[in-house]
């Protein structure tokens, strides 16, 4: 049959109705994850339009995947990084929603302060196991979502659950219905999406969930999560690893609209932004974050990453604080006793630091040379520079016009009898054996003997 698609204007073929492919043994896909190799990426050299939402955002699973990483917050914590996100993501609510457990007292005590706060942004979900009790427990929390289990590559169903996909569809569905009985939306988490058969099980049963939603008149979103991070964003890649594949796929073939579909990544592979970034671009409206990306094994998407990616693709921050980035690293390195890693992007100590003089050089002449963007400006973060044995005269001006915040005539420059005093001594300490950076006190106390009171202003 020949109609017109909604979504290219065009005329198309219908799509082929896909049903589920009920197998005697699992299809483990070892042509692909053979254990003991490393996994191989395949490409079929199919391409597929890309298709980015007219809006897309950014979830949040901090208090969920994130606290099984980390020390567990206490609520006031909870609350601190709830306000956080709220002002990060701005009027807009481009951070639009985050997740909680709800088990414990201490998980539903946090949820009823962040309620308390009355914010538009970001809205209160939750994930829990598949039951009228639990169903009923979101109920009574005042909450409108929920995510739900529903593993989907025959490593889960069969090696882990013991099932086969029939019995797994019938009880996935069956989950659903309950979820609908209590006027809940639920969020299906297609766990290990990257190891499924797509054809073969996840469309057929999407395709299911797109029934049971127009029946009840409730919507149902799917998150499709790349369980062990074996996504890949390149074009032309076979699935189950082409995440363009994944997401065109689930918008074509189960007729699932964008809002209701959502990425959730991790980053065994190093690929967890790009293919956030690439989900997007596909037709995904949401991908799945948590704060400084802590999360399970090499964690999740960092949400501060997806932050800088939004204003990257859209041309714009639309009214995101990008400054409050560096109040969250600030909170949860002296709250949290968090250490965070000095290279990481936007949050790490050294992100925007050089020790390299000839580096230093340039920021002195032009700042856009060695540094990003306006950090200053958009994370409250001007450039830094470390002094050692190979920071120079320039490295060390720039140190001191940045310290004493010295510009225009006042600025001071490399060739200053103060800067050669400071020179020769760092030079002395590294000579006799000194392996690290110089610390600010050094400096300080450096400068205060070779120049009593010049900068006492």
């Amino acid at each position: 049959m020949i109609k017109i698609n909604k979504k290219t204007n065009l005329l198309e073929k219908e799509s082929y109705r896909y049903e589920l492919h009920e197998v005697e043994k699992p299809n483990l896909f070892e042509e692909y994850f053979n254990y003991r190799h490393v996994p191989k990426v395949a490409f079929n050299h199919r391409l597929v339009p890309k298709a980015m939402p007219e809006n897309i955002w950014i979830t949040d699973t901090t208090f969920r995947d994130g606290q099984q990483a980390i020390t567990p917050y206490t609520v006031e914590q909870m609350v601190q990084l709830f306000k956080f996100m709220s002002k990060l993501g701005g009027k807009k609510g481009i951070i639009r929603q985050t997740e909680f457990f709800v088990y414990s007292e201490k998980d539903r005590k946090a949820i009823g302060k962040c309620q308390d706060l009355g914010l538009e942004f970001p809205e209160i979900t939750t994930w829990i196991r598949a039951s009228k009790e639990d169903f009923k427990l979101v109920k009574d929390l005042g909450l409108k979502e929920t995510g739900i289990l529903v593993s989907c590559s025959d490593y889960h169903i069969f090696n882990k659950m013991g099932l086969d996909r029939k019995r797994v569809l019938d009880k996935y569905l069956g989950t659903v219905k309950e979820a609908f009985s209590a006027g809940i939306i639920p969020r299906c988490h297609l766990e290990d999406i990257t190891r499924a058969d797509f054809y073969g099980f996840v469309v057929p049963f999407v395709m299911e969930l797109r029934k049971l939603s127009k029946e009840a008149g409730i919507p149902v979103k799917v998150r499709a999560c790349d369980t062990m991070g074996y996504g890949v964003p390149f074009t032309e890649v076979a699935l189950p690893r082409s995440v363009p594949g994944l997401i065109y796929g689930l918008q074509s073939y189960t007729d699932m609209p964008s809002e209701c579909i959502e990425w959730h990544g991790h980053n065994d592979f190093y690929m967890g932004v790009a293919n956030a970034a690439t989900a997007w671009l596909y037709g995904a409206s949401a991908v799945n974050c948590s704060l400084l990306g802590i999360g399970e094994r090499t964690g999740n998407v960092p949400l501060e990453a997806m932050v800088f990616q939004y204003a990257s693709l859209k041309g714009t921050r639309d009214g995101m604080d990008t400054t409050v980035i560096t109040d969250i690293a600030e909170y949860y390195k002296n709250e949290l006793g968090y250490n965070i890693p000095p290279m990481t992007p936007f949050v790490g100590e050294y992100f925007n630091v050089t020790r390299a003089g000839i580096h230093a050089d340039g920021l002195n002449k032009d700042e856009r040379i060695y540094n990003i963007f306006d950090t200053k400006k958009l994370l409250k973060r001007p450039v830094g520079v470390m002094l050692t044995n190979t920071s120079g005269l320039a490295g060390i001006a720039y140190w001191i016009n940045m310290k004493f915040k010295l510009e225009g005539e006042n600025a001071i420059n490399k060739h200053d009898e103060l800067c050669v005093k400071l020179k020769e001594e760092i030079d002395t300490q590294f000579a006799n054996g000194r392996q690290t950076a110089m610390t600010d006190k050094e400096i300080f106390e450096l400068i205060e003997k070779f120049a009593p009171n010049r900068f006492s202003k």
